[in-house]
């Protein structure tokens, strides 16, 4: 790869760039990518933790709530979702975190996006679309029924806590799905960020 055509990747990026050698470009346009995934790094590491968080308040209320079955059940059903989302997330974060030394800047960046674009644009891209609701409604039943202070099947017999469930029902999801759908379009513009760079290290011959 020329340093010139490096040059003119590089100022697509910094136009503020002074002359660098061929090495230290490079080193430059690795640099931008990693600032880049660590923007995913972040995002999932968050993930990660509130998975955490939730598990916990999980196993802390069912010990305390060992005689309402029901209850039992539902913070079982959402135990088991969450934790397939936290090793998929840990997972996530290992193979974007995992560096293979051997590779060229060109194959390092190419084997990130194959993976994002799975993730983003992939078959099971809009499954969020399902899980969000199921993981909104276990988690309001879990957390209103447990600071109730009464049983599961006493809570759903409770006009007003019915009401305010159904009442605020249409507002959490509307915000669980706001704040998805701003993360996942940060994710693209990121991801397209990527491809472009890639791409424009494609075409230096």
């Amino acid at each position: 790869m020329e340093n010139s055509e490096l040059q003119k990747i590089w100022k697509t990026i910094d136009n503020e760039i002074n002359p660098k050698s061929k090495d230290e470009l490079s080193l430059l346009l690795k640099s931008k990518a990693k600032q880049t995934l660590n923007k995913f790094i972040v995002i999932l590491s968050t993930s990660i933790l509130t998975s955490v968080g939730l598990i916990i308040f999980l196993l802390i209320t069912a010990m305390r709530r060992q005689d309402d079955l029901i209850y039992l059940i539902n913070n079982a059903v959402l135990g088991l979702l969450v934790i397939t989302s936290l090793i998929s997330g840990v997972l996530s974060w290992y193979k974007i975190r995992n560096n293979k030394f051997s590779l060229s800047l060109k194959d390092w960046l190419n084997e990130r996006i194959s993976l994002l674009s799975k993730w983003l644009t992939g078959r099971f891209s809009k499954l969020y679309l399902f899980i969000i609701p199921i993981l909104y409604v276990l988690t309001v039943l879990s957390i209103h029924v447990y600071f109730e202070n009464k049983s599961f099947i006493e809570v759903l017999n409770t006009e007003e806590s019915i009401i305010g469930l159904i009442v605020a029902a249409p507002i959490g999801l509307f915000a669980s799905f706001f704040t998805v759908r701003k993360i996942r379009r940060y994710q693209i513009q990121n991801l397209n960020f990527l491809k472009d760079l890639y791409g424009r290290l494609c075409n230096v011959r």
